[in-house]
């Protein structure tokens, strides 16, 4: 019985080891290799994805496009009509407003926030330290029933209402696959400020060598992707402000 016992605390040792000889630059790299090739995702020069956004009883169908150069749209359809709902060309940030449904441009606050979010395209991981992050791995934790590798982002500091608020966020690499399953960041502003939202993230697929989640979960919302389309053609007035409709 005591040969058995040191036998499973010698396999639990190795393990636990193996675990903490891991470092966060190791980790991330495992997860650019097994999604694809970091020099794959730095060629990458944009992507159209489109799906349906479930929340609050409703299936909202959309499309986004994100280009590495910043630009992006979001379009979605409601009761059969579809719209641009909020775009950035670059310069200027616009939404719809919900109520009057009418293009507003964004203030100066909402653009800048929008140009750091810019930065974690396609994976703030990418050339972390070129953008000013830094990661720093936690440790190991079991969550959703999954061991994991948690790794903290320090990301650029953010302003809300005039006020520079820090920009952290967890993710939960699986210790298998080093993907990430979970993602956990603090809402900032409005009515639900300080409160985590823990988002799942998962089945992975392939998309012309670089692989994907098609399913994003919180208990706000639920994404499931259906297509991915890797550098597309696109229209500059997809992310124009529309003057004067």
């Amino acid at each position: 019985m005591n040969a058995l016992k040191s036998i499973l605390v010698a396999i639990i040792l190795a393990i636990t080891t193996s675990f903490q000889a891991q470092t966060a630059d190791e980790i991330i790299n495992n997860y650019f290799e097994n999604t694809g090739g970091k020099e794959n995702w730095e060629k990458l020069k944009g992507i159209k994805m489109t799906g349906v956004m479930k929340m609050q009883n409703m299936e909202i169908p959309f499309e986004q496009i994100m280009m590495t150069d910043g630009r992006q749209s979001t379009s979605i359809e409601l009761q059969g009509n579809k719209m641009i709902w909020a775009a950035y060309d670059g310069e200027t940030s616009w939404s719809r407003n919900q109520m009057t449904m009418e293009a507003e441009k964004n203030d100066n606050e909402a653009t800048e926030k929008m140009k750091n979010l810019i930065k974690d395209w396609p994976s703030p991981f990418l050339n972390y330290k070129e953008k000013g992050y830094s990661i720093e791995l936690i440790g190991n934790e079991t969550i959703d029933g999954a061991d994991t590798f948690k790794i903290k982002v320090t990301k650029d500091p953010i302003m809300i209402n005039g006020k520079s608020e820090p920009n952290i966020s967890h993710y939960y690499f699986d210790t298998e696959n080093y993907v990430p399953i979970v993602i956990e960041e603090a809402v900032q502003d409005g009515p639900m400020k300080g409160k985590t939202i823990k988002m799942s993230v998962s089945d992975y697929q392939e998309v012309e060598g670089l692989y994907f989640p098609f399913s994003q979960s919180s208990e706000l919302q639920s994404i499931d992707f259906k297509e991915f389309d890797i550098d597309p053609e696109v229209d500059q007035a997809l992310f124009a402000f529309p003057e004067g409709k």
